[in-house]
């Protein structure tokens, strides 16, 4: 069971659809590579049997404080793209199942001095981990203006992009954009008055992501799950937006980001993984209760025999 300040750091999305998904065997080894406020942990730890294993991932530091005292669990504070690596380090080699929930959590949106939300006036900073070097400053204050106009568009899907690049630009010719106050002035009076918050929160999603490399993390993260996931195993991965997605039915359906999957010299067809089941979304009493589950997609895969 979650305490109530679990339950306020981040409120699981999807949880049961995505435990459900991994088809848990009660003395498997499983990986949580989002533990966050623990609710998925938790609930996989529910279905193991005492010879189960439960290995998590964070690399905020302000995870580590939910921490689960179970003998069955061991927290790994990293960013999952090390996952193979550290897993090694633990003597793991492969696994019968990873959940990935990705984004943001509440509680990192709700800490203004984190900088994640629009709603507060506080340092460009948007780092998950809070020893990286690159902030959202340096993405604000020193992008060039083709580069901060590739990340709007591409993470952000901002159509005008390229009218933001410039305004930023131009602003902080006169001096340093310092907070997320001074930001939303700049771009505000570009926006339709009545989806201000709406583009905003792209826009931030869009320097997120650029701050802590999430597109290349997700990548290695599907890339290493081949790797160490047994055949018969399964991932769950419960995606906020359209490219993370993307990413991810691609790579399920072929083995890979872009272009065709690979064939063999007898032509066959080698995909690591089969989806299971279709597309699973939030009904609208989760949405109810939790509209950051709005925008979640959780797609299901079971590693195959190759």
């Amino acid at each position: 069971m979650m305490n109530n300040e679990q339950q306020a750091y981040h409120i699981p999305v999807l949880l049961k659809a995505s435990v459900d998904g991994l088809n848990i065997k009660p003395d498997g080894i499983y990986v949580d590579v989002t533990f966050g406020g623990g609710g998925h942990s938790r609930e996989i730890l529910n279905r193991l049997n005492e010879n189960g294993r439960l290995y998590a991932f964070d690399q905020d530091e302000d995870a580590l404080k939910n921490t689960i005292n179970d003998s069955r669990f061991t927290l790994i504070e990293a960013n999952f793209s090390n996952l193979r690596n550290f897993l090694r380090l633990e003597g793991v080699k492969q696994v019968d199942g990873i959940l990935a929930d990705l984004g943001i959590s509440s509680h990192q949106i709700n800490r203004p001095k984190r900088g994640f939300s629009t709603r507060y006036d506080e340092k460009l900073d948007m780092r998950m981990n809070q020893t990286a070097e690159l902030t959202a400053y340096e993405v604000i204050n020193q992008y060039d203006e083709t580069e901060l106009r590739r990340i709007f568009l591409q993470y952000g899907d901002l159509k005008n992009a390229h009218t933001l690049a410039k305004a930023i630009v131009k602003a902080r010719e006169e001096k340093p954009v310092k907070t997320t106050g001074e930001l939303n002035k700049i771009v505000e009076k570009h926006f339709p008055k009545a989806k201000t918050n709406k583009f905003l929160a792209k826009l931030y999603q869009a320097i997120r992501i650029e701050v802590n490399g999430e597109i290349d993390a997700l990548k290695e993260l599907l890339k290493q799950s081949a790797m160490v996931i047994k055949p018969g195993g399964r991932l769950s991965v419960i995606s906020y937006h359209s490219l993370e997605d993307r990413l991810v039915k691609r790579f399920i359906r072929d083995g890979k980001f872009e272009g065709q999957a690979e064939k063999d010299f007898y032509g066959n067809t080698y995909v690591p993984f089969k989806k299971v089941g279709k597309l699973i979304v939030p009904d609208e009493a989760e949405i109810e209760r939790n509209p950051r589950a709005r925008s979640a997609k959780l797609r299901i895969a079971e590693r195959t025999e190759h």
